[in-house]
């Protein structure tokens, strides 16, 4: 918890009005007040949106507005919590979506001037069930185009700036749902992830996230492309994103299920399988593949010697065929790119194709045979992990293995392209084997802040959650911020 809301919870004792400090605040801070009726709905929702006028100008993070249908919904919570008294959580708590994920009567645009007017005429299987649950739709937050990049600039919208630093990368594709977050806009935002999405900007930004096991969170679109290509069906995921772990974990339960317009989603029940027993962490604060930041190393380390304090066993471990997972990784989402190229010559902006060009360019094409064999190494190298989570509980590591990076140096030229693609070689390997892998901050490198990722075995999102939490309980929370100007 930040040092902001245990002030807030002080005045709020005192019975002083705290309703233009609710966006401090996380969800289920804000849930359990709203449950009380200490504060409405309607309260806390006017506080966030009067939080977005503040601050969104100076980061452009939110890019759609939905101050209307967030107010009356807000007041839809607040009658049905008189009517019927007891609620879930998450009732009457507002949260953001990412412009690639439905939500009915507004464009899914996934930053496009093509895709400008495409409006949804349903939500999303997540969208859907947090308002089930009385959470409050907000506003629509940013994304470099179709999602397709690991820093936030939009032919459509602009570029996201990071609250932490005017001109760092709030990092992508979920990078305004990041900066949105950080600068206590919104308590909770759902993203997607195929290499790094809800990861990236929380390491960049500051605050929590959790890529989930792939089928946990059913995910579809009726905006064209409906039907993705082979590598996005095996490696996309939608998440959720807050400053505090408690509610991711909250948003993730909330959303998590099988749904039958996905039929890629699987009806688990999530469990901590450490739970019950003296934690494992396997530690790999320099991943093999490329340099890591001395910071950013030291950090890792640092948070392994929290586990070690809080009575875990921690050994530096790298599990089997790290190098080769990334390279899979690479050479099989490229072969996607290439196949629906035509389409996207055709819709994105230049500086998104400078980054997928360069991306092309590190993956050579593969004739059809040598594709093929990228699938017996994949589940190859699954094996060897599922082996690897039989060690240990979660492997910590980087999420990338530098700060963020300044606004354009990812497409700076091919060999910068390169560059970014090596910094984030740790966030690669959890989408290509299906893996949960949990955020934390953990400190700050160079003024920016740094994220350790929790990758756990196939359906451990619990346990990589419980991990993260340990050291956010440890270490504290870095946000909500004021932007840097």
């Amino acid at each position: 918890m930040c040092e902001h809301s245990l002030g807030i919870e002080a005045d709020n004792a005192k019975g002083i009005d705290v309703t233009n400090e609710l966006w401090r605040m996380g969800a289920l801070e804000l849930g359990a007040l709203i449950a009380k009726r200490e504060v409405s709905s309607v309260e806390v929702t006017q506080a966030h949106l009067d939080r977005i006028d503040a601050v969104n100008p100076h980061l452009n993070a939110v890019v759609r507005r939905m101050d209307e249908l967030a107010l009356a919904s807000a007041a839809e919570a607040d009658r049905r919590l008189t009517a019927n008294g007891a609620a879930g959580p998450l009732h009457g708590v507002p949260f953001t979506i990412k412009e690639n994920i439905d939500v009915a009567g507004t464009p899914t645009t996934s930053s496009l001037p093509a895709l400008a007017d495409a409006i949804a005429n349903t939500d999303a299987v997540s969208v859907t069930r947090l308002r089930a649950g009385g959470a409050v739709p907000l506003g629509r937050t940013n994304l470099p185009d179709l999602g397709l990049r690991v820093a936030t600039e939009s032919s459509l919208h602009g570029i996201t700036k990071n609250p932490w630093h005017p001109n760092r990368t709030a990092g992508g594709s979920s990078g305004g749902e990041g900066s949105a977050l950080a600068s206590g806009m919104s308590p909770l935002g759902l993203g997607n992830d195929i290499g790094g999405s809800l990861r990236n900007p929380a390491h960049c930004c500051g605050i929590a996230s959790i890529k989930p096991s792939t089928g946990v969170v059913p995910a579809v679109s009726v905006i064209p492309p409906e039907d993705l290509p082979l590598m996005f069906q095996l490696m996309a995921v939608e998440g959720v994103m807050a400053r505090h772990v408690s509610d991711v974990r909250a948003g993730l339960l909330a959303i998590a299920g099988a749904d039958v317009r996905d039929p890629v989603s699987l009806p688990v029940t999530l469990v901590d399988a450490a739970a019950d027993r003296q934690l494992r962490v396997g530690v790999l604060a320099e991943p093999p593949g490329g340099s890591t930041h001395p910071g950013i190393a030291a950090a890792i380390r640092a948070a392994a010697d929290t586990f070690a304090s809080h009575g875990a066993i921690v050994e530096e471990a790298s599990p089997p065929s790290y190098e080769q997972a990334i390279e899979v990784w690479g050479k099989a989402l490229m072969e996607d790119v290439r196949a629906m190229l035509p389409m996207i010559e055709m819709v994105m902006g230049d500086a998104g194709k400078q980054f997928l060009r360069a991306g092309l360019a590190s993956f050579p094409p593969l004739d059809l045979a040598t594709f093929l064999t990228l699938f017996p190494q994949r589940i190859h190298i699954e094996k060897e992990w599922a082996l690897f989570f039989q060690q240990y509980d979660v492997l910590l590591s980087p999420t990338w293995t530098q700060p963020a990076f300044e606004h354009g140096a990812d497409i700076a030229s091919e060999t910068a392209a390169t560059a970014t693609l090596e910094l984030m070689r740790p966030v690669l390997p959890a989408n290509l084997l299906g893996l949960p892998a949990a955020i934390a901050p953990v400190g700050l490198v160079d003024g920016m802040p740094v994220g350790a990722q929790l990758v756990a075995r196939k359906y451990g999102d619990l346990t990589a959650l419980a991990a993260a939490e340990i050291l956010e309980h440890a270490l504290g929370t870095l946000t909500p911020i004021d932007p840097v100007l």
